[in-house]
């Protein structure tokens, strides 16, 4: 979406691609990646971002992002914001590297291969298919490392693969927004979706004090009043319910129309 296609591989890559990747400190472009670029981020992100540097999920949105619409869908993203200074650097890296590196974002755990989700088959049997292509900005010498992977065995290393999982179906929430047809998102949606997708503390506030309960039927109350995970994932079934892409919400009877 907001990742610059000029350094992109335009080759679509498998689990099974090989390639030569090591970075580390005594390599002459350390950080360098770390600086002038677009890391959207996920609500697993989010959630984890929050809790390494003890903060409401509000707090690191309003101190460490900026929202990006996105032109074809109107969907609102969460995006990290640089250092605003003359290098535009990540505000988490230090001389030593990431600050917070075992909470990084999935972008982040990715690089030097990128991700995404496409629809795979007909229409009547389409299939949600992730596909992978390399980054290979000028500046970066780790491909000259003598160090070889497969796309595979990278995802685990660097824990892209339990992100993955966490945001598979939030990412399958935004394709089916991408598809011809759908309408435009006014600000309240819009408002709703940033809100259930990244400010997990809010939409917490927003089931249990205000009148959310009292209209809608669910047995999950006390699993997600006490795991966030279990509330980022009911987050995603009240994206498709406000996004009218599946009735995966109960309205009690008194409060049907």
């Amino acid at each position: 979406m907001l990742l610059g296609m000029k350094f992109v591989e335009p080759i679509e890559r498998t689990l099974d691609s090989k390639f030569k990747f090591r970075c580390h400190k005594n390599i002459s472009c350390f950080n360098k990646c770390c600086r002038l670029t677009d890391i959207l981020l996920t609500p697993y992100d989010i959630l984890r971002m929050k809790k390494r540097l003890g903060i409401s999920s509000g707090e690191l949105l309003e101190k460490f992002t900026y929202t990006h619409i996105d032109e074809k869908s109107s969907h609102p993203y969460a995006v990290l914001k640089m250092m605003d200074d003359s290098e535009g650097k990540c505000p988490f890296v230090t001389p030593e590297g990431c600050s917070i590196y075992e909470d990084r974002p999935a972008i982040c755990r990715y690089y030097p291969v990128g991700q995404g989700i496409m629809i795979s088959g007909s229409e009547k049997e389409s299939v949600n298919k992730d596909f992978y292509f390399f980054i290979r900005e000028p500046q970066c010498l780790g491909y000259h490392e003598d160090k070889e992977w497969t796309i595979e065995t990278w995802r685990i290393d660097q824990g892209a693969d339990l992100y993955d999982e966490m945001n598979r179906e939030w990412k399958e929430i935004q394709l089916r927004r991408d598809n011809p047809g759908q309408p435009k998102l006014d600000e309240k949606k819009q408002t709703l979706i940033y809100m259930a997708s990244y400010d997990i503390d809010k939409f917490r506030r927003f089931i249990f004090e205000s009148r959310f309960l009292d209209v809608i039927d669910t047995e999950e109350v006390e699993k997600i009043k006490a795991d966030e995970i279990a509330l980022m994932k009911f987050g995603f079934k009240y994206l498709k319910y406000v996004l009218m892409l599946e009735e995966t919400l109960k309205v009690k009877e008194e409060y049907r129309k």
